[in-house]
């Protein structure tokens, strides 16, 4: 399949979501709803929306009462990047191929943004209004996936170790407790927030979960590679921040041919994983590939 034109085509329902959601540029305080516009369409691919609404798919379930789920995990994975790009955190000055957050409001603005895009994300989910095809009952596990899966025992426990480790030499189980919690819980979550709207069961949730671990991991260890073969440009950062603050990586502990051959690798895990679900999962094995291509 086309995986780029189907990229293409949910992004752009996604991004048509997400404007309608987030307030205007100049509604007051105009200052932060500017700042929160301005990272959210920074240009970002919408990889882990789009894995929600194509495991949905991959269960013969339209889609259309997904897109406040959908918004909500973008909402959160941009919140995370705003906070991870500051000064105290990752110091970054770039992102997506643009001054960062904080470079262009400052930094009380930025944090605020991303405070303000996370709370959005729940009062979406709360919106009896515009989640009215979804029962409570399905909901509820839908709302503590997320939630788990961003906070201390996911993408904030992960962030924290990963900067506790910076200039350390950490071991491999502690890389991995960074790769799967800082990058890989918020993908997790994603396939099976699509998954749960679907109604999956138990063996359907079980593979899509491995799958969802699979492709988190992969998308890491492509993002370890980049940093060091990368450009600006492909990367839209800073090329070899992770060298400059001396954090272990994929590339680190095996280099850079080693690190490739065991994305593929789990890619390749991930893929099969699918091997019970007919062709509507295709797009899910597309887009695990399509993690990948960037670095072989």
């Amino acid at each position: 399949m086309d995986i780029k034109a189907y990229l293409a085509k949910k992004k752009d329902i996604i991004d048509k979501s997400l404007d309608t959601l987030v307030p205007r540029a100049t509604t007051f305080p105009p200052s932060i709803h500017e700042a929160m516009r301005y990272s959210l369409f920074a240009g970002g691919k919408r990889v882990r929306p789009i894995l929600a609404v194509a495991a949905a798919e991959t269960l013969g379930v339209k889609t259309a009462g997904l897109l406040p789920l959908a918004n909500a995990i973008e909402l959160i994975h941009t919140y995370s990047l705003i906070h991870d790009d500051l000064p105290a955190m990752d110091n970054d000055d770039f992102r997506r191929g643009r001054p960062t957050c904080h470079k262009v409001y400052g930094e009380a603005i930025a944090i605020l943004a991303g405070d303000g895009l996370l709370t959005l994300a729940f009062e979406i989910l709360s919106d009896a209004t515009r989640l009215k095809s979804i029962s409570p009952a399905r909901l509820l596990p839908i709302i503590k996936e997320l939630s788990t899966a961003s906070g201390v025992f996911g993408m904030v426990g992960g962030q924290v170790v990963d900067m506790e480790s910076e200039g350390t030499d950490v071991d491999f189980p502690t890389l991995e407790y960074i790769h799967t919690h800082k990058t890989g819980a918020l993908i997790r979550a994603s396939v099976r927030i699509g998954a749960l709207y679907a109604g999956a069961g138990k063996r359907q949730l079980s593979a899509l979960t491995r799958y969802g671990e699979m492709a988190g991991l992969a998308f890491q260890i492509a993002d370890d590679i980049l940093d060091i073969t990368g450009t600006q440009e492909e990367i839209g950062k800073d090329v070899g921040s992770d060298l400059k603050k001396d954090k272990k990586t994929y590339p680190s502990f095996y280099g850079l041919e080693e690190s490739r051959r065991r994305a593929v690798e789990v890619v390749d895990n991930a893929v099969n994983a699918l091997r019970d679900f007919d062709r509507k999962a295709d797009p899910l094995r597309a887009l695990a590939k399509y993690i990948i291509q960037r670095v072989n």
